[in-house]
């Protein structure tokens, strides 16, 4: 699955997997600084996932806003 069609909670799970593994040490530095690079993509993923929820929910919420759906 592309990193684009992951659902927040399938990123987030593997955010906090890639951040376990990072902590449990072991791993090459090689290897740290991929996992690192990851944790990083699926963070930016997990936070566009939230503003476009924020978003969603300001639109339904603000007086004057079409129901669109």
């Amino acid at each position: 699955m592309s990193e684009e069609q992951l659902t927040y909670e399938e990123a987030r799970a593997e955010l906090v997997a890639t951040v376990e593994r990072l902590e449990t040490g072991g791993a090459t530095l090689e290897e740290s600084l991929q996992l690192w690079e990851r944790g990083e993509k699926l963070a930016d993923l997990c936070q566009s996932h939230l503003e476009g929820a924020r978003a969603r929910l300001k639109a339904r919420t603000e007086p004057g806003v079409a129901d669109e759906d």
